[in-house]
């Protein structure tokens, strides 16, 4: 559920007004920060979302305690307490109860880098990991599936005589939502079991 903009904020509306309209041209602070022109968009618009005006700043301002809501309405929230008090002592270092538009994107800019690098790194390990099974290099297993034959090899070689066919079989079923043994079980598949195995998150 999308939040809703609350009603009465000026400035909040005219960061939509402006989000709408920049989502193509980089902007100078984008540029600083390493963001695309439609994430500095996004990061605008859910700014705008909670901002209230204030003399000197363009943008507005918002309430320390509406960032950790704007982030989650951006997808990126804080970790834990721990990373958002560590924002709050960047975004307010004078302890004033808000923070202005340039310092909110420098920490929403943190979180899309730190996003873009643990779903590289995932990608990395879903690739390793899905090869072992297939036999392929990671390269080279993009139109792969894990096959019976795959489930019977990793057996074998884990020394897991005791493992019935009936059992494998039944594993590629429940893993491509019984689409067929046949058929195999796709990456994303694979993704889908591992992270509900709690291999990964």
């Amino acid at each position: 559920m999308p939040v809703k903009r609350r009603g009465g904020g000026a400035a909040g509306a005219a960061a939509a007004d402006h989000a709408s309209s920049s989502k193509t041209r980089q902007s100078k602070l984008a540029k600083e920060h390493g963001i695309t022109a439609q994430e500095e968009a996004e990061i605008r618009e859910a700014f705008g979302l909670f901002s209230e005006p204030m003399d000197g700043e363009k943008e507005g301002v918002i309430p320390i305690g509406d960032v950790r809501r704007a982030m989650i309405a951006l997808g990126i929230p804080p970790r834990d307490k721990e990373e958002l008090a560590e924002f709050t002592s960047i975004l307010d270092p004078e302890d004033e109860g808000f923070t202005t538009y340039p310092a909110f994107v420098a920490i929403c800019a943190l979180k899309f880098q730190d996003r873009e690098t643990t779903d590289e790194a995932h990608a990395q390990e879903l690739d390793e990991a899905f090869s072992l099974f297939t036999g392929q290099r990671a390269s080279s297993s993009q139109n792969q599936v894990i096959t019976l034959a795959h489930l019977k090899r990793v057996a074998l070689v884990l020394k897991e005589e005791n493992v019935s066919e009936e059992l494998l079989r039944d594993m590629i079923l429940e893993a491509n939502g019984g689409a067929g043994v046949g058929r195999g079980v796709k990456k994303d598949e694979f993704d889908s079991v591992m992270r509900r195995a709690g291999v990964w998150r």
